[in-house]
């Protein structure tokens, strides 16, 4: 209860959605932000909420909404993605240049520009998840000037998946953990492990295609 109490002081109030909006808008430029414990956070205190609500005897504390918490955070996503990606787009020759000197945004630009030309953007979504994936697609996309409708589309998928996820894990590590710090541990240790299974993916070798 007591553990209960500190996230809805530390989460309640309308701040909460600037935060994690700022959050995860910045950490396309800073993925060291932590976005998605942010996210879990929040979403963890709602379900503080729920479970008091549930509790006639409880006194009603005010928690983070689900739907807002869901909304902020996959518009923020897609305006951070569209903000890197125009800036990627008129990087110019000196963009280039520091994308040529990395082998991994080298080889993500290729893989991204391959996956999008055949109509396909699954990419973009598993690179979500990964560390620092989104900041790779999203430059990667804009660098190789990649048509705006071939890239936005599977922004707003990945930026869906990635906050329904981590909204997902906060509320419903909170309501069977109970909504404790432990309850966002074990959630954020979820949100890690999915982003080590993607940067997998994104890293793995493509396998050479026929003649």
């Amino acid at each position: 209860m007591l553990d209960s109490m500190g996230l809805a002081e530390l989460t309640g109030g309308p701040w909460i959605y600037a935060v994690v909006a700022l959050s995860v808008l910045l950490d396309v430029f800073l993925p060291v932000l932590p976005s998605g414990v942010l996210v879990i956070t929040a979403a963890t205190a709602a379900a503080a909420g729920t479970r008091a609500a549930a509790d006639q005897a409880a006194q009603p504390q005010e928690v983070p909404s689900l739907l807002a918490l869901l909304l902020c955070a996959t518009t923020a996503s897609v305006l951070g993605d569209l903000v890197a990606y125009r800036l990627a787009w008129r990087g110019g020759a000196r963009l280039d240049r520091a994308i040529a000197r990395s082998p991994r945004l080298t080889s993500a630009q290729e893989r991204l520009g391959a996956a999008l030309g055949r109509g396909g953007g699954l990419l973009v979504v598993i690179a979500r998840f990964a560390p620092a994936g989104r900041s790779v697609v999203s430059l990667g996309a804009g660098a190789a000037h990649r048509r705006v409708q071939e890239f936005l589309p599977w922004s707003a998928l990945a930026a869906v998946a990635w906050a329904g996820y981590s909204v997902g894990l906060g509320y419903f590590g909170g309501q069977w953990l109970g909504a404790t710090w432990m309850g966002v541990a074990v959630s954020v240790v979820a949100l890690f492990a999915a982003g080590a299974v993607a940067a997998y993916v994104i890293r793995r070798p493509r396998t050479p295609q026929p003649a």
